[in-house]
């Protein structure tokens, strides 16, 4: 078996394993890269696993006149910049100490160790420079099935490192067999170590969620963290009913997944503060919250806050209705987004302070409703 793709053929990659191979250390490609490659996905980050030192990797970049940039050095990682390409190369280790959430480790030069410490049966794939699959655990089957499994013992996995527990479910949304459903020793793993999550930080928590609402279709891995009572620990007001109906709008419409969107569609009073959203995006989810309360015609919403979010709205509303969505609401947000009130106030020059204010109002609730067909001069008149 091989992996194959431009990012391992890449020069800058090659000449970042150039440099260690040189040296007589091992580079192995393991992890995201490898994985999404056998899977025919793209691949976004290389990792590299070696047995060289972190001092060692940074003095094998300094040779190939490499930038490296120690990321993560106290737990081996070394960052290599090639081609402007960053390459994140890890020592192979294993963790001696772990209390759910940070982990000493000990360097290694077993590449068994190395794939016994990671979480996931096909996140411990390697591949040699030139492409060849080296298989410690034997996860390729799991690979081959889409089936996320635990290395070994789940519950000792997890205990590691309670992130796991969120990570089980986003694997399963993106790369798991929906056929196959989820797998069951996992599943009952995460659901006898809930309190861990408890000392997760919110950033790592909505981190998680937010790549979680981006696969295709979460619904099914959004439903299992409800039984197994994950859901509820992370979001105590979270309820996915309205997911999968939301989901089956969105694939009808061709509307490409949008996490913020979908987490409306879950939760309704905790999510800014409970995943520690940027102001931005807990904004934005405050708006879908509020509109999808609202009768607000979709002229109106695409006025006040621009079409892709009264889409979204439109979108909101009908997945909670489990009704059918009106397509041409969805053009006529469109219109309400082009729209220009006509009024300024200079064209009510007899105004001025808290009067003047209270009569461009009224003035524009009166075009709104008109459907914004009234003209300057109608509405002075």
């Amino acid at each position: 078996m091989k992996v194959q793709g431009a990012w391992i053929e890449d020069a800058a990659t090659q000449v970042v394993c150039d440099a260690l191979t040189s040296q007589g250390f091992q580079t192995l490609f393991v992890g995201g890269c490898v994985r999404n490659a056998l899977l025919g996905v793209d691949v976004s980050d290389i990792d590299i696993a070696t047995d060289a030192t972190p001092e060692d990797v940074v003095e094998c970049a300094r040779l190939a006149g490499l930038k490296s940039i120690p990321t993560g050095i106290d737990h081996g990682t070394i960052t290599v910049v090639s081609a402007g390409i960053p390459h994140e190369l890890t020592t192979f280790r294993s963790d001696t100490e772990t209390d759910g959430r940070h982990a000493k480790v000990r360097f290694s030069k077993s590449i068994l160790e190395d794939a016994a410490r990671r979480d996931f049966t096909m996140n411990a794939i390697y591949a040699d420079p030139a492409g060849f699959v080296v298989d410690p655990l034997n996860g390729m089957p799991d690979l081959n099935a889409r089936h996320v499994r635990f290395i070994g013992d789940a519950e000792a996995r997890i205990r590691e490192d309670y992130l796991r527990s969120l990570r089980f479910f986003r694997f399963t949304a993106w790369y798991g067999d929906p056929g196959l459903g989820i797998d069951p020793d996992g599943l009952a793993a995460v659901a006898a170590n809930l309190d861990g999550l408890e000392g997760l930080s919110r950033e790592r928590v909505g981190s998680e969620l937010k790549k979680l609402m981006t696969a295709a279709n979460p619904a099914m891995a959004v439903a299992a963290m409800r039984s197994s009572g994950v859901l509820h620990a992370v979001l105590p007001s979270a309820d996915d009913r309205a997911l999968g109906p939301l989901i089956h709008l969105e694939q009808r419409l061709n509307i490409a997944p949008d996490p913020i969107r979908r987490l409306s569609a879950l939760t309704t009073s905790d999510a800014a503060k409970k995943l520690r959203l940027s102001k931005l995006e807990s904004k934005r989810w405050a708006v879908l919250r509020d509109e999808v309360e609202t009768t607000k015609p979709a002229a109106h919403l695409g006025y006040l806050h621009g079409s892709n979010t009264a889409k979204d709205v439109l979108l909101l509303r009908s997945a909670f209705l489990e009704m059918p969505i009106n397509e041409e609401a969805i053009q006529e947000s469109n219109k309400g987004e082009t729209a220009l009130f006509p009024i300024k106030a200079k064209d009510l020059p007899h105004l001025s302070g808290r009067a003047l204010g209270e009569a461009l109002t009224t003035l524009e609730q009166r075009w709104i409703a008109s459907g914004f067909t009234l003209s300057r001069d109608e509405l002075l008149a």
